[in-house]
């Protein structure tokens, strides 16, 4: 499998104040700079004092030459209606670095979803606080680095040999269950997005051997959410749930391994989805196309 050709494709995020007449002055900026919208979704949470948000992707032959041209007129078309807004050049993927701890089955699923050409990324890193994956993530041909996790509260040593190596070589960052909390400076200092995959349709049972947690509450849903990574633990925007029903007949073995599945499924179609920019934040919400 491999990514379909996106060259000359542009992915344009335009988010602000609904008004009369957005629409029409973004569609007419797209055409006087011989764009061919080919896709477009939008939403507005209201038509008095609502939000509006839209995303368009639009084909303009030799993209590249014309962005520069592109970018002026919609900083200055869109500035008296206070928008904002990001255009992208779509046949450059996005540069994904994932960190994770000794569990394995999120990072070798987006590794494995990766090279067949399911993500549109690239994949310049691993970072690990332990060396177990190192073997598998190099057969994939991705860079392994071990940066071993301080004991105690202070965190700051390891994180800065972390920021070292991400800084200015990355557009997100993956916790593929990394078990490690990361702090407000580092998400600071780091200046991209970073998503986690929670092993919880709610944030609950959070903390070591969740699973048996769950099971010994005789839970009968088990899931997984999908967000990005704030100040607060567990608490930022969320991107992508999913649930699976489970019975008094499941082990907590079980559980594990159903929990593992969703939270595969879930980290990959939120990855997937913000390196296509379906994503837009909005305060601790999303709206994703």
């Amino acid at each position: 499998m491999s990514i379909p050709d996106l060259a000359d494709q542009a992915c344009l995020i335009v988010h602000g104040p609904d008004q009369q007449g957005i629409v029409a002055h973004v569609s007419a900026l797209i055409a006087r700079n011989n764009g061919n919208i080919t896709a477009l979704d939008q939403y507005s949470t209201g038509s008095q004092d609502g939000d509006f948000f839209q995303r368009i992707v639009f084909h303009r032959e030799n993209l590249v030459a014309a962005m520069e041209d592109i970018q002026a007129d919609l900083a200055e078309t869109l500035a008296p209606y206070n928008m904002a807004w990001s255009l992208s050049d779509r046949s450059q993927p996005k540069r994904m670095a994932i960190l994770a701890s000794k569990s394995d089955h999120c990072l070798l699923d987006l590794l494995w979803r990766h090279r067949r050409g399911e993500l549109p990324v690239t994949v310049p890193m691993v970072i690990s606080n332990h060396a177990d994956t190192a073997d598998d993530v190099r057969s994939f041909g991705v860079p392994f680095f071990h940066v071993p996790s301080q004991q105690g509260a202070d965190k700051s040593a390891s994180e800065e040999a972390i920021l070292k190596l991400l800084k200015g070589n990355v557009d997100f960052v993956v916790l593929a269950r990394y078990m490690q909390i990361i702090s407000e400076d580092f998400l600071q200092k780091l200046g991209v997005p970073v998503i986690n995959i929670h092993h919880s349709f709610l944030p609950a049972f959070i903390g070591a051997d969740p699973y048996r947690r769950a099971w010994e509450r005789g839970v009968k849903l088990i899931g997984a959410t999908a967000h990005y990574v704030t100040g607060d633990l567990d608490e930022g925007p969320i991107i992508e749930q999913d649930t699976v029903r489970v019975t008094h007949a499941d082990s907590v073995a079980d559980l594990r391994q159903r929990g593992a599945e969703v939270e595969r499924s879930v980290l990959s179609r939120a990855v997937s989805w913000h390196a296509q920019d379906r994503v837009i934040r909005t305060g601790n919400h999303t709206i994703v196309f």
